[in-house]
């Protein structure tokens, strides 16, 4: 498996230009965690996180709503890698093993299927090579200007390509 040292461009200039005050990946973000993303040769990404007891729930663990965040922020960065932005629509996560504070760990995300403007992608977070939390998730494209998500999409729906609107309804984002 072949890995890009630098950042691909496309990661950097999205994530500069929409997440610079992200808390988890925002390099302007003062308090952040600057999540430093690296993309491989397969289109996947991946940061360490070294699993800080100040992000504990129980003693000795991370917490699950960290890790749930982790993964989130993974799975953007990937569609950033793949010049794509997009809102997360669901997230589910299945906690496998107690990821422990103190001893780093690896958040891992790939982009499974593109139905643009609908995204599917998986994540992991792996420590001492152990899988320790999967997630699978859904994002659905929007236009973001430099202020964030368009107005419209906000409120109701968008247009993303010709013939394609976006819609808010009782299940969430629907194409």
């Amino acid at each position: 498996m072949c890995v890009t040292t630098e950042r691909k461009p496309s990661l950097k200039a999205l994530q500069s230009r929409f997440h610079a005050q992200c808390l988890l990946c925002g390099a302007d973000h003062p308090q952040g965690l600057q999540l430093a993303f690296s993309t491989h040769s397969d289109g996947h990404v991946e940061a360490p996180f070294p699993c800080d007891r100040l992000y504990q729930g129980y003693t000795g663990y991370l917490h699950g709503g960290v890790i749930a965040a982790l993964l989130d922020s993974a799975m953007t960065n990937c569609l950033f890698a793949h010049e794509r932005a997009a809102l997360t629509g669901e997230l589910n996560v299945r906690f496998l093993k107690p990821v422990l504070v103190s001893r780093p760990a690896i958040v891992i995300a790939r982009l499974v299927e593109s139905l643009a403007p609908l995204f599917k992608l998986n994540g992991e977070v792996r420590q001492d090579g152990d899988i320790m939390a999967r997630a699978t998730a859904k994002f659905m494209e929007v236009r973001i200007s430099e202020s964030g998500v368009a107005p419209e999409a906000a409120v109701g729906h968008q247009a993303l390509r010709p013939g394609v609107r976006l819609f808010f309804g009782r299940e969430g984002w629907m194409a």
